[in-house]
């Protein structure tokens, strides 16, 4: 960050003050400063900035356009500030079990699903971080990542929780047949093996490729533009099985093809002896072997019951 365009904090706690007092000696109250350190903070931040950011009238202040066009600026940085300052210090912010995964696993299956997690556990909490960040990279102060990968890193144990099959879906009144389907417009998520070329051939199908494809950087965009009625996206298992199930999404044609990548669960070493990491990691695990049950033997992948 380029700190040289930043004026000094002080000078700006003391504009800040000034201007919702409309008073330097308010201010200076409030600061636990004197009326002429504020009066000097405010004439060096009207340097800095090269304009006035007060009218000095005899009895009063009065903010300058400029001023009235800053202060909302200045005031909003406070407040993030703020805000930011009392989650890092708050107790249950840093006791909150850190859980890093993409914006479609906690959209589309984390989410639905967090009832049934605090019914089981009413005493976890969570802070669900969904920031983009490098696959070859632990997720900062994670305790538990879940990612979506072909197969987890060598050096980095992982347990697989999903055996997705893809296939196209869309809004339930939405009207398509199969032999115009590169008519229509057809969302698709970047950087996944799931395409629309990749369905049509594992199911034998003529490509579906053509000029409507449009190209997300996240599932979850594409999957609501196809809820909304926009056309039809290419989905997976466990990131639509709650929306069909809910109506909101449907299956316009019965072919599907099975998924190289998969969702993966890895625990950092720091929480390998946490309690909460621990309950959180096997509800999941628990979830996910409902979902997947192994084949014929009513049992989960995990071994429980499904």
């Amino acid at each position: 960050m380029n700190t040289r365009a930043l004026p000094p904090l002080n000078q700006l706690r003391a504009f800040e003050a000034a201007a919702r007092h409309l008073s330097f000696t308010a201010a200076a109250g409030e600061l636990n400063m004197t009326q002429s350190a504020v009066s000097q903070q405010i004439k060096s931040l009207e340097g800095y900035l090269g304009q006035p950011l007060f009218y000095r009238r005899p009895r009063a202040l009065e903010l300058t356009v400029t001023g009235l066009n800053y202060l909302p600026v200045v005031r909003d940085a406070f407040q993030t500030l703020s805000r930011g300052t009392r989650m890092l210090v708050d107790g249950d912010a840093r006791d909150a079990l850190q859980v890093q995964c993409n914006l479609t696993f906690a959209t589309c299956w984390l989410a639905p699903r967090l009832p049934r997690l605090y019914a089981r556990h009413p005493d976890l909490h969570l802070q669900i971080n969904t920031a983009i960040w490098d696959p070859m990279e632990r997720g900062d102060m994670a305790d538990i990542e879940i990612r979506f990968l072909m197969a987890p890193a060598r050096d980095r144990p992982a347990e697989r929780l999903t055996w997705d099959t893809f296939y196209p879906v869309c809004a339930p009144d939405y009207q398509v047949a199969l032999a115009d389907i590169a008519r229509h417009r057809l969302f698709y998520c970047t950087a996944m093996l799931t395409t629309w070329d990749a369905w049509a051939e594992g199911t034998g199908l003529p490509p579906a490729n053509g000029p409507k494809i449009t190209h997300a950087q996240v599932l979850a965009t594409a999957l609501a533009a196809a809820e909304a009625g926009a056309g039809l996206a290419m989905g997976h298992d466990c990131a639509t099985r709650h929306a069909i199930a809910e109506g909101r999404l449907v299956r316009p044609f019965a072919g599907a093809v099975q998924m190289h990548e998969a969702y993966y669960l890895s625990l950092a070493p720091q929480a390998e002896d946490n309690a909460h990491a621990r309950a959180f990691a096997n509800w999941v695990k628990d979830e996910m072997a409902a979902d997947y049950p192994l084949p014929g033997s009513g049992m989960g992948r995990d071994g429980t019951q499904a």
